[in-house]
C-alpha cells in the first residue's frame, strides 16, 4: 500500500452533479422557507391621530 492510499486520510466529500453555488443556494432557500414570517408591526398612525384629537 502506498502513502497516498493510507487509511489515515479521509476522502474529500463530493456530490456528483451539483456545484458549490447550487448547494449554497439550496441552503439559503431552505433557511428562508423554514423561517416563520415576521409579526405585523403595530399600526401607530391610529394612536397618533387619537392623541391629536384628545389634545
Amino acid at each position: 500500500m502506498s502513502a497516498t492510499q493510507s487509511k489515515g486520510q479521509p476522502l474529500p466529500f463530493t456530490v456528483a452533479g451539483m456545484s458549490m453555488r447550487d448547494l449554497l443556494a439550496a441552503g439559503e432557500a431552505a433557511v428562508l422557507v423554514s423561517t416563520p414570517p415576521r409579526a405585523p408591526e403595530p399600526d401607530l398612525s391610529e394612536t397618533a391621530e387619537d392623541h391629536r384629537e384628545a389634545a
